[in-house]
């Protein structure tokens, strides 16, 4: 059955009663509910609830019915107030099932609101629902509180206030209107919220606390509006201070006792400082001055705001003169808090910058003389005199000068000496390291050494700040160092070595060697450089690049030498060692007096190319190919050089190491570029040849073997590439392949019993298509004369060449006469060819060859010693009786004699010889 369904009234007094008696029930057992063993559960309010929505059904109730509601509506009231005032973690003031529990009692008063015998039940009922509330207000449930304070007025608004004399429940109505007033100002109700206020100027009454709470509220509106700063949230937060102003001036007019309008003058003075802040957000600095001037004008405590607005709104006007008379009053006034001249310092130099720094930094000494400024209050003054000193400029100059006066003061440094500010000196220390490396970022080393050098003043001597001291002494090592004072760098970096001796303070030592140009120190250093113990490779290489910066190619040659004694350890290395190797070798070409030194690292590297196999020294593929090519052809030049130079010891070690480079293979190639082989085996032994005759010395056998494999080695590699040896010319070049016979040829003339193989060598060659003239003269000379005489070898060369230079269209008379002066030599050798009839062949010849020619081409003097030689060969027959033989000759003379011009005398006493040499034979 449903409550509805009773009709009985026995029935509804009896369920009436039953349901106080179960809501008397649970409010015993909240009074009996200990806080601090257990936290308040939800189950009273709901239980409640349910109960206070039965008996409510059940009204009207008879007015003994109601007094006993109103008397158990105040116990629930009462038991809220005891739960609130215990110090239970769960059950908190603002708790919301607390408020639940209020929101209860304040329902259930409400239904005997209109009991008699109660004086003024509805006002009571209000303060309910008002405290209510304000519990649900703080705990943001704005909706209830909405609900409450609606309640509340409601019930206020059927009561006649004329009637109301209590204290208490005339500032319910004024209490109970702004609370509306907020709460509509949190859901964003402005416009309910500000007509709630105004409709609260009509209960103020002659009361100092009312007028003080209205004008209050409508302060904290206006600061909440200027808090936003926005421009219409300005505009809007004058508006409401303005009426908390005239509140004021309309209270202090009303009341009269002194301890009420201390209260109102003081709301008076706090809005005029907020009516300036406003003011000074909108740059009405003229005004911010006014309101200044009321407030020191009515007031003989002055508020530590009032100089920091006075000086804003001077900054605003430009008038930096009288900001700075407010900031140095600072100082005198000792009333004023830490935290408001130092926000003063910050908001001056923000306006004046680096043109104001001086004045910070005496009003900052001058506060540390007077009063004791805390150390957090240096650093935010410090940070703020910094700035932004990123990009440089004679701004952040000028700030880090007053930064570099301020923090070696003794009174800062006095400061944040103690035990306690370790923090703060931390904080000072990195503040000023991130100044200076921005000014060192920016090129400004002088600055940046400064403040690096104040940054170590905040660093201790202890222990454990070696690191950090050794760190700071590094850092000014290098700004000296871009400063070119090489000497004070020295000293810096010396002191950081004594703190942590480590791989940077010893690169950072090498580094002023090289730029005092130290060669001997950087070298000294570089070698020291290993033994650190964080040592890696790397400072090596990136040594070798610092010598190069700096023109030291010694110390570059040294730190890439040594570099290269960590490959062989298997360790991870910066580069590559062939790169390594051909960084080195390009260093020492750049001095033309290094060729033994350049020698050396070529052998080295051809070491290490015959331990790792070629792919893994050179790399693989094309880089490899490079890199093989570029070492080949590298000591191919430098034996070229050398050569011109007429080191030939020299020459041929470099010949012989291009050799072995070019016959490196890459990647499965059959071999190298055996022609390249060839020409560097071929000019190896020419230079071993060239270097015996300079030096006059002689080969011994087992070099002369040697060299001859060497030309074994290069020929049999010729002759894998063409069968024909007429084809070879397509190979490689006619001038190679003469060195090469001339070599062989050479050599083999030394060894015993190799006639027959040199003349076969030569015979060979002459027959080729590669042979010219020029070396066949060349080797037939050399045949004639000095350790390689051979004379059927230089008979047989003359003679081809001789044919051959007269088969040319033009040939060249000056050669011709020099082979045929040759040959006429050869044959009157003894024991050689001593045929007259041979010799008489070649004179004959040359006859032939000077017939039909012009006068002095065939040379003069050449012709002339022909016909004198052919002359005097009569002698010996004329003194052996050989007289038909003496007279051949004779003739021989007088014919040549005869194609020479200027020997006109000679051939008259010839013809007068040789006919009177006829008459005495005949007469014989």
């Amino acid at each position: 059955m449903k409550i509805g369904d009773i009709s009985s009234p026995e029935l509804h007094d009896d369920l009436r009663n039953q349901l106080c008696s179960q809501i008397e029930s649970s409010i015993k057992d909240i009074e009996k509910h200990v806080p601090a063993t257990a936290a308040l559960p939800d189950s009273f309010s709901t239980y409640l609830r349910r109960t206070l929505s039965q008996l409510n059904s059940l009204s009207p109730f008879p007015n003994s019915l109601k007094l006993h509601i109103w008397k158990l509506s105040y116990r629930l009231w009462n038991a809220c107030v005891d739960l609130s005032n215990s110090n239970a973690a769960g059950i908190q003031k603002h708790h919301e099932e607390h408020a639940k529990l209020r929101q209860v009692s304040a329902d259930l008063i409400f239904l005997a609101a209109d009991v008699s015998g109660i004086p003024s039940p509805a006002f009571k009922s209000a303060s309910f629902f008002y405290k209510t509330g304000l519990i649900w207000h703080d705990l943001r449930k704005f909706e209830l509180a909405n609900y409450c304070f609606e309640k509340a007025s409601d019930l206020l608004s059927k009561v006649d206030i004329t009637n109301v004399s209590e204290y208490e429940e005339k500032k319910l109505l004024l209490d109970l209107n702004i609370a509306r007033s907020r709460t509509a100002w949190e859901v964003s109700d402005r416009n309910l919220a500000i007509a709630l206020l105004s409709r609260s100027k009509n209960v103020l009454f002659a009361f100092a606390d009312n007028y003080k709470s209205l004008a209050n509220q409508y302060l904290m509106f206006g600061k909440a509006m200027l808090s936003k700063n926005e421009v219409s949230g300005v505009n809007e937060a004058l508006k409401l201070m303005n009426e908390a102003l005239e509140l004021c001036e309309r209270g202090l007019t009303v009341v009269k006792r002194t301890g009420e309008t201390l209260a109102l003058k003081e709301l008076r003075s706090k809005t005029l400082r907020f009516l300036g802040a406003s003011h000074l957000q909108r740059d009405e600095f003229e005004s911010v001055l006014k309101c200044v001037k009321v407030l020191r004008d009515g007031e003989k405590d002055q508020h530590p705001s009032l100089s920091v607005l006075a000086m804003k709104a001077w900054l605003g006007l430009g008038r930096f003169g009288e900001a700075e008379k407010e900031l140095r009053g600072m100082v005198v006034d000792k009333g004023i808090p830490e935290g408001v001249w130092v926000s003063a310092v910050e908001s001056y130099f923000q306006v004046v910058g680096a043109a104001g720094a001086p004045a910070v930094k005496g009003v900052f000494l001058g506060l540390l003389g007077r009063c004791h400024v805390s150390a957090d209050a240096a650093i935010r003054v410090v940070n703020k005199v910094i700035g932004d000193p990123a990009g440089g400029g004679e701004e952040a100059r000028l700030r880090a000068k007053v930064v570099s006066d301020l923090v070696s003061h003794d009174r800062i440094l006095k400061l944040l000496n103690g035990d306690d500010a370790s923090k703060e000196r931390t904080a000072m220390h990195a503040l000023l390291w991130n100044c200076a490396a921005e000014h060192f970022r920016s090129k400004d080393l002088q600055t940046s050494a400064d403040i690096f050098e104040k940054s170590m003043l905040y660093v201790p001597s202890n222990i454990e700040s070696r690191n950090l001291r050794a760190k700071g002494f590094r850092v000014l090592c290098l700004c000296y160092m871009g400063l070119s004072r090489l000497d004070r760098a020295q000293e810096y970096i010396n002191e950081a070595e004594k703190l942590e001796p480590n791989i940077a303070s010893a690169f950072l030592k090498f580094k002023i060697y090289l730029q005092k140009n130290e060669c001997d120190g950087a070298i000294t250093q570089v070698q020291a450089l290993p033994s650190c113990l964080d040592f890696t490779a790397e400072f090596l290489s990136l040594a070798a690049h610092e010598a190069i910066a700096c023109h030291c190619l010694p110390v570059a040659v040294s730190s890439l030498s040594l570099l290269l004694n960590f490959y062989s350890t298997g360790k991870q290395m910066p580069t590559t060692e062939v790169v390594v190797f051909r960084t080195l070798v390009t260093i020492l070409a750049q001095d033309p007096q290094n060729d033994s030194d350049i020698l050396k690292q070529m052998k080295r590297a051809h070491s290490r190319l015959r331990e790792m196999s070629a792919e893994n020294f050179f790399g693989k593929g094309e880089i490899g190919r490079r890199e093989r090519n570029w070492f080949s052809v590298n000591a191919w030049n430098s034996g070229v050089k050398t050569g011109q130079e007429n080191q030939y010891a020299i020459c041929a070690e470099f010949f012989r190491l291009a050799s072995e480079f070019y016959g490196a293979s890459i990647d499965e190639e059959k071999e190298g570029n055996h022609v390249m082989v060839c020409k560097s085996l071929i000019m190896t032994v020419s230079a071993i040849i060239s270097d015996e005759k300079l030096k006059t010395n002689t080969l011994l056998e087992s070099e002369v073997k040697e060299a001859i494999s060497l030309l074994d080695r290069a020929g049999k590699m010729l002759m894998s590439s063409s069968t024909e040896y007429d084809k070879l010319e397509a190979i490689i070049e006619p001038n190679f392949l003469f060195v090469h016979t001339w070599c062989a040829f050479d050599l083999h003339s030394r060894l015993d019993d190799t006639g027959s193989q040199q003349l076969l060598l030569i015979k060979r060659f002459a027959n080729s298509k590669c042979c010219n003239p020029k070396h066949l003269l060349q080797i037939g000379i050399d045949a004639s004369q000095g350790p390689s005489l051979n004379h059927e070898v230089a008979i047989f060369a003359l003679s081809t060449c001789l044919s051959t230079l007269l088969a040319l269209p033009s040939p060249d008379y000056a050669s011709v006469a020099l082979i045929v002066r040759k040959l006429v030599i050869l044959r009157s050798i003894p024991g050689v060819d001593t045929n007259d009839d041979v010799t008489m062949e070649t004179y004959k010849q040359a006859y032939r060859i000077m017939v039909g020619l012009k006068e002095g081409e065939y040379p003069v003097e050449e012709a002339k010693w022909l016909s004198v030689t052919a002359w005097n060969r009569a002698a010996v027959p004329v003194r052996m009786g050989h007289m038909d033989e003496a007279k051949r000759w004779m003739s021989m003379g007088l014919e040549l004699a005869n194609k020479v011009p200027g020997m006109q005398t000679y051939r008259s006493c010839m013809e007068d010889f040789i006919a009177g040499f006829e008459k005495k034979l005949s007469g014989a």
